[in-house]
């Protein structure tokens, strides 16, 4: 299995655990002399088996992630925390640009007499920050979406 297939896998399992808890929930209790639309009991025994299969699915991503060498970006871990700071960068820039061009602003000045805001920051240079951050982050996304489908999946490891 390809290390992007396992992340797939990852995610399908989540939801799943995810609408099982809804249906659990959902099931916890009924009218008296009515009987539940489910077994909760058999739900919880079908998350529990789901909840197994999703720990051990993420050991063998994780093992992956950490021995997977992307060259001058390291490990696939060190890329993944790599892209992480630059999606929280980018998002930073492009707020302060936007705070400091006032695009956020609701109220415009109606009359000369009120107060003029003025911008504390260079947007023009936050904004060309943002869009080279932004290159980075889609670079630096290609590469590990190209490693995710060009390496296997760690096999399972005897340790639990």
């Amino acid at each position: 299995m390809k290390l992007a297939e396992a992340l797939t896998a990852r995610a399908d399992l989540q939801r799943r655990i995810e609408q099982l808890r809804a249906r659990i929930v959902a099931n916890a209790r009924y009218q008296e002399g009515e009987e539940p639309a489910e077994d909760a009991a058999a739900l919880i025994v079908e998350v529990d088996a789901a909840l197994t299969q999703l720990r051990d699915l993420i050991r063998r991503i994780n093992a992956t992630n950490a021995r997977l060498h992307l060259g001058a970006d390291g490990t696939m871990t060190d890329a993944l925390a790599s892209r992480d700071v630059l999606r929280l960068r980018h998002s930073v820039l492009t707020d302060a640009a936007a705070a400091a061009s006032g695009a956020n602003d609701q109220f415009l000045r109606q009359m000369r007499s009120e107060l003029r805001q003025v911008s504390a920051l260079p947007v023009s240079q936050l904004r060309s920050r943002a869009d080279a951050v932004a290159q980075e982050l889609r670079e630096l996304d290609n590469r590990i979406q190209q490693a995710n489908w060009s390496n296997d999946l760690e096999e399972e490891s005897g340790s639990r």
